[in-house]
């Protein structure tokens, strides 16, 4: 195979790769590419609204301030983000239970539990794929499982 024609596999397999991360179901290159594009603003838009919902919560926050718990449906799966002013031992270990428990599988995820708790988490739920499986769970009761999660761990430290 020659070198034109590798660079030109190589491209294609890339366009194709781009194509499956932003959800595309375009095959022409330009379209592709505006859609790529338009993906990416909207993530731009997701992380300018999640860093306001951040800072007004760190600009609310009191001493024993409660958790943030947000949560996105996304195509296949949930955004979540979860952020508390201080870090209790073993609230990682209790979130990612919750998620166990509603049949969540963590795909990617972002931690820091130093002295403040930040969670960003991407989740799928692994149960829709299995036949005769309703269509699965909603935001809100994934929202109701972190805060049960939170509160167990901090009802555990009193």
């Amino acid at each position: 195979m020659s070198s034109r024609e590798q660079n030109k596999a190589a491209l294609y397999e890339k366009l194709m790769l781009l194509r499956d991360v932003t959800n595309s179901t375009s095959m022409n290159k330009t379209s592709i590419v505006v859609d790529a594009s338009k993906y990416i603003e909207e993530l731009k838009q997701q992380v300018e609204t999640l860093n306001q919902e951040i800072g007004a919560s760190e600009a609310s926050t009191v001493e024993n301030s409660l958790p943030v718990v947000t949560v996105e449906t996304l195509e296949k799966g949930f955004l979540i983000n979860v952020y508390l002013e201080k870090n209790s031992s073993g609230l990682l270990v209790s979130v990612l239970e919750a998620f166990e428990d509603l049949g969540l599988e963590v795909l990617d995820a972002r931690v820091s539990c130093s002295d403040r708790f930040q969670l960003e988490a991407v989740g799928g739920d692994f149960l829709q794929h299995i036949e005769g499986h309703a269509d699965g769970i909603d935001a809100q009761v994934v929202k109701e499982a972190v805060l049960q999660a939170i509160k167990n761990v901090q009802d555990s430290e009193q």
